[in-house]
């Protein structure tokens, strides 16, 4: 699907193009309330334009979340797209958990889950403080102290494998950004 069918889709009618900014229909996107939100020139559809590169990164994505726990990978999901504020991927993944079955209560507080540590396990804790190390990696690297949590939580594959989540809800997250994925369409 292109960004211009997604965004035909998210709502944006049959209206015609504004005579000052030139913005077409198929470039404005509408939000929830059915407001004009973001207006946005046509992107590449990675997809279709890097198809093997799409295919390889679909692949990482299927071996990383292999044999962890799917509440666990949702929520490295959500905090790592609500860090890089990716709002196509965390719309995607909250929806994801909710459909799953987490609580309402606990999605609110992953962007706060350090002051509202009663609402996760401490396994839950270690990946989500290895989540914010890597996706901030800049800020200070990975430091020893996160990394010897979380390896106090999953065995060494385990571990190998939460790392690669994080490494490629962080890739998903740029290319949802960079090619200017509208929240709401999901296209998967």
């Amino acid at each position: 699907m292109t960004n211009e069918t997604q965004m035909s889709e998210a709502g944006a009618g049959n209206k015609a193009a504004d005579p000052v900014t030139g913005a077409s229909p198929a470039n404005e996107a509408v939000n929830g309330a059915g407001n004009e939100a973001v207006v946005r020139s046509p992107r590449v559809n990675f997809a279709r334009a890097a198809p093997k590169a799409f295919k390889a990164l679909i692949g990482f994505d299927a071996a990383a979340r292999e044999g962890l726990d799917p509440a666990l990978v949702e929520l490295v999901q959500i905090r790592s797209s609500q860090l890089n504020k990716c709002a196509y991927c965390l719309h995607m993944h909250t929806s994801d958990a909710r459909k799953a079955g987490e609580s309402a209560e606990r999605l609110h507080m992953v962007a706060v889950w350090e002051e509202a540590a009663h609402f996760f396990t401490a396994k839950e804790r270690a990946a989500l403080a290895l989540t914010e190390a890597v996706t901030l990696v800049a800020r200070g690297g990975v430091p020893d102290e996160v990394y010897e949590r979380a390896a106090r939580h999953f065995d060494e594959a385990e571990l190998a494998r939460l790392l690669a989540l994080i490494f490629t809800i962080n890739t998903w997250n740029r290319i949802a950004i960079s090619t200017g994925k509208v929240p709401g369409t999901d296209e998967r």
